[in-house]
């Protein structure tokens, strides 16, 4: 054996993650804190005191996702995640185009997540008494954050799922004692039962809510991606996807619940209700730096956390050759894919540097390029939903569960892109879907290009499985 081989080895074994790490991986992800502290408040201008059923229909969709996710990873572990999977059912063109969406949901909200995690780190120093809330200072906050996740995500897998499982929880910790707080202020009046019936409730706000709802989860499957550095993938894998999405579906809808219940009409009209619940109660003036140190770790954790995906996304396409070869090789010594983090990182800190000196808010850049990067994930979810079908029909597995979970995970997807295009939203959010359209046609003529002059490359697409994985230098 080589001394590379040892290196390869130790380093596997540094790598293997246990079940919560993976959980804290997915959650991060999805960042509820973040939603939190806005999502409910949105919902509520459309969906009233249906907010909650928004959430609980927005949490069945997912885990139907999350279903049609599972029956792929109880039986294959790969470090290309929907890609891989989406090759049992769909073939090379459906894993390709999958597999693209899927960087480019990462990518985009690694990007947009930059941006909030800038504007509440300058908040956050700003209430210290830091006079960090001009361009100059956000630039320089995008540079430092955008440089300190990458570094985490090439050090090692297991450093930045801690990293963000820590961040996590202290801004989940944060918000949950501040909501305990003021249902325990309000009293009798926290108990609001108008919240649990459909009476006069809007069935199209609803609706539209749960659009709302299902982009807070976005990313919730990320603990796909890491079936090489998993212990017990096949089992640890499923548990994390399912038990994440379900523990932030029921996060969503108390947290939902508790601002209506204590801030009533006022929280339509509230740019900041954790915020306006803090003064509301009577918190100390102590407590306004740490609920903004808490919302920008949440945002912090989820540019680290999808940025952890597009790696391994990327490095299994090199090593199948569908980008080149050198992606498909790891660092000497953390043994991740270096490469591809030293240009995802930096691009997605170019991007919001940019924005920034053009003079956008921060928090619009969440906005913005966030919705990029949700239409991405909208593909890749309809896309493993409609394999999912086909490969347990053709492997004769019992499906007739994954039928109801993907009908209702693809059409969940269609009414989700079809209410962010219609009616048309304002300037640039109208030209958002024509963006992210355009990237995936740019990525679909490389895709004709290999069919043309390597169908070789074509004939690997999805096939790289754990045991394969590979490569140093």
């Amino acid at each position: 054996m080589t001394a590379t081989d040892d290196r390869r080895d130790a380093g596997l074994r540094r790598g293997v993650m246990s079940g919560p790490e993976l959980a804290a991986q997915a959650i991060a992800n999805i960042a509820p804190s973040a939603v939190i502290a806005f999502t409910a408040a949105a919902i509520f201008l459309t969906a009233g005191k249906g907010t909650i059923v928004s959430f609980v229909l927005a949490t069945v969709i997912i885990l139907s996702v999350g279903y049609c996710v599972v029956v792929f990873a109880r039986r294959n572990a790969s470090a290309g995640s929907l890609y891989t999977y989406v090759s049992k059912g769909l073939g090379p063109f459906g894993a390709y185009l999958a597999g693209i969406a899927l960087v480019i949901g990462c990518w985009g909200i690694t990007t947009g997540s930059l941006g909030g995690a800038v504007s509440y780190t300058s908040d956050f120093l700003v209430s210290l008494g830091i006079p960090a809330g001009g361009m100059a200072w956000q630039i320089g906050l995008a540079v430092v954050l955008g440089g300190l996740a990458t570094l985490f995500t090439i050090r090692g897998i297991r450093l930045s799922a801690r990293v963000s499982l820590t961040l996590e929880l202290v801004s989940v910790t944060i918000i949950i004692v501040l909501l305990v707080l003021a249902l325990v202020w309000a009293g009798p009046a926290a108990w609001d039962p108008s919240q649990f019936s459909l009476a006069d409730v809007p069935l199209q706000g609803v609706a539209t809510g749960m659009v709302l709802g299902i982009l807070g989860f976005v990313g919730f499957s990320s603990a796909d991606a890491l079936g090489r550095e998993a212990r017990n993938p096949y089992t640890a894998i499923p548990r994390a996807i399912m038990w994440s999405a379900l523990v932030v579906g029921v996060l969503y809808v108390f947290a939902a619940y508790t601002q209506i219940a204590v801030l009533q009409q006022g929280l339509g009209e509230s740019a900041n209700p954790l915020q306006d619940i803090a003064e509301l109660i009577g918190m100390p003036s102590w407590f306004t730096p740490i609920l903004l140190f808490g919302v920008g770790a949440s945002f912090f954790a989820v540019v680290v956390a999808p940025l952890n995906v597009v790696g391994r996304i990327v490095y299994v396409m090199g090593k199948e050759g569908v980008v080149a070869d050198r992606f498909g090789r790891t660092h000497e010594s953390h043994l991740t894919p270096h490469r591809v983090l030293l240009i995802a990182g930096p691009l997605a800190i170019v991007l919001d540097v940019v924005l920034l000196a053009l003079g956008v808010h921060p928090m619009n850049i969440v906005v913005w390029v966030d919705t990029y990067g949700t239409y991405g994930y909208m593909v890749a979810y309809s896309l493993v939903a409609a394999a999912c079908v086909i490969y347990t029909r053709r492997d004769g597995q019992p499906n007739a569960l994954v039928w109801v979970a993907a009908v209702v995970a693809i059409l969940a997807m269609a009414y989700t892109f079809f209410a962010n295009v219609y009616p048309v939203p304002a300037f640039p959010l109208n030209v958002i879907p024509y963006l992210f359209l355009a990237t995936v046609v740019i990525a679909l003529a490389w895709y004709l290009n290999l069919a043309r002059r390597r169908p070789d490359v074509i004939a690997r697409i999805g096939q790289t499985e754990t045991d394969t994985l590979e490569g140093i230098g």
